[in-house]
């Protein structure tokens, strides 16, 4: 199975800060920077990543 990768909604064209996530791999989500998508990728574990993702939340 190939990451489905989606671009944070938080990105944008400026050429700041740019993430993007796969979240269709079961049990781990990848994350890359999208201006270098050939570059290195983060891998955590799905569970992690909620976590972390839900901390953000007011």
């Amino acid at each position: 199975m190939h990451p489905q990768w989606r671009k944070s909604s938080y990105s944008n064209s400026t050429g700041g800060a740019c993430v993007e996530v796969a979240d269709n791999l079961p049990g781990t989500v990848p994350v890359r920077d999208s201006k270098n998508p050939h570059g290195p990728t983060l891998v955590f574990p799905a569970a992690t990543w909620a976590a972390f993702t839900d901390s953000l939340k007011p």
